[in-house]
């Protein structure tokens, strides 16, 4: 979900890490100086049973255009190639990063914005038929969570990523609501504008949470639900989450975490940051992969307050009574759960194989993390084909 982070954590835990982050301000110091000072507040919260993590969007706003507007920016940024690292931590180069980086810019170019009453919402489209799936990242990841998948399922559908609201490139409107119950509504219009009336939705961490209310909301709107780990009626939001969400109402988070890692990279590669707690092979994380999550979220202080806003309005159970539309409907639904999480733990996907009215099975992946549709595409298009035919 919440590429966020954090397993339960006991309150010296949390208190080590409001005493370890303060040490952390100074992101704009040396690599060396910033590794130094994380790696000892990483220590002391880890040593006091906390666990970390978190994801985002990248690149810089375009100026606003029509209806729908085609982003050509690149993704920005390489990271550090020198950085020291922890154990298990491989320095990006080579043919795997110019990769990466490829793949970023590519990304990057087939982004464009549609404009809607909630804002000017980044989405890569890719694809055609008259069959289109609605794909949908979590926090504080974007769209690009998705690449490989929707590499792999554009042949079969008109693939449909889009930014939430406060997350990623997206522009928000003035005065606009980022509760997870605003963001459906917001897709709903998405579709409008894109002409679509149906689609098969496949989603992940706080994006599940979403599709979840899309489909109690506009249930004649879907197919098909895929689901990975994400949150459910009884674990909404997860404790694990609760410290993202204070430092988030104090708006320290972004400075406290997001700063350090995009100063060193392989700190974010490590055991202590994003891809050691969220991910099950963190050193294939490219610099470029680390700045397109991570660097929107702390592009201007508008943005970090955005994502700190998303994340505050996640405290509130927006799943709370949703179980009678769910058992109601009879979209087709399969629920893919990583076993190894941290966060969304294994009683999530209990809980989901009974939830819907139209129930396809849990499959439990071994190994796999919060994070894991990113490392697994080729395991998320086979059983979105084997969904869709059914």
């Amino acid at each position: 979900m919440h590429r966020r982070t954090f397993i339960r954590m006991s309150a010296g835990g949390v208190a080590a890490l409001a005493a370890g982050a303060a040490s952390m301000s100074d992101a704009a110091a040396s690599a060396a100086t910033s590794t130094a000072r994380v790696g000892s507040a990483a220590s002391a919260w880890l040593a006091a049973g906390g666990c970390g993590a978190a994801n985002v969007a990248l690149t810089s706003d375009m100026a606003r255009g029509p209806d729908v507007a085609r982003q050509s920016d690149v993704a920005g940024g390489r990271g550090m190639a020198g950085a020291e690292g922890g154990a298990g931590v491989a320095e990006e180069g080579g043919a795997a990063g110019a990769a990466g980086d490829a793949e970023a810019r590519a990304w990057a170019q087939a982004r464009r914005f549609v404009a809607t009453g909630a804002g000017e919402i980044a989405v890569v489209e890719r694809g055609r038929g008259p069959l289109a799936a609605l794909i949908l990242h979590g926090f504080p990841l974007n769209s690009y969570q998705w690449r490989g998948a929707v590499q792999r399922l554009a042949r079969y559908r008109r693939c449909i990523a889009p930014d939430f609201l406060g997350l990623g490139h997206t522009r928000v409107a003035p005065g606009q609501s980022l509760a997870p119950q605003a963001q459906a509504d917001m897709l709903a219009e998405l579709l409008d504008k894109l002409q679509i009336r149906k689609v098969d939705l496949i989603a992940n961490d706080s994006g599940g949470a979403v599709a979840q209310i899309f489909l109690a909301r506009y249930p004649q709107r879907v197919r098909s639900l895929l689901l990975t780990n994400c949150d459910t009626e009884i674990d909404c939001p997860p404790p694990a989450l609760q410290p993202v969400i204070d430092m988030s109402k104090s708006g320290t988070f972004a400075d406290q975490w997001f700063e350090p890692w995009l100063a060193e990279k392989n700190l974010a590669r490590s055991s202590a940051g994003i891809g050691g707690m969220c991910f099950e092979h963190p050193a294939q994380l490219s610099d470029a992969t680390l700045e397109a999550y991570l660097r929107p979220l702390v592009s201007t202080p508008q943005r970090k307050q955005r994502m700190h806003a998303y994340a505050v309005a996640l405290e509130a159970n927006s799943l709370s009574g949703i179980g009678p539309a769910l058992k109601a409907s009879q979209a087709p639904v399969r629920v893919l759960w990583g076993m190894a999480d941290d966060i969304f733990l294994p009683h999530g996907a209990d809980h989901l194989s009974n939830a819907f009215g139209n129930s396809r099975g849990v499959r439990r992946l071994a190994g796999a993390k919060l994070f894991w549709p990113e490392e697994r595409p080729d395991l998320i298009a086979q059983e979105a084909r084997a969904l869709w035919q059914a």
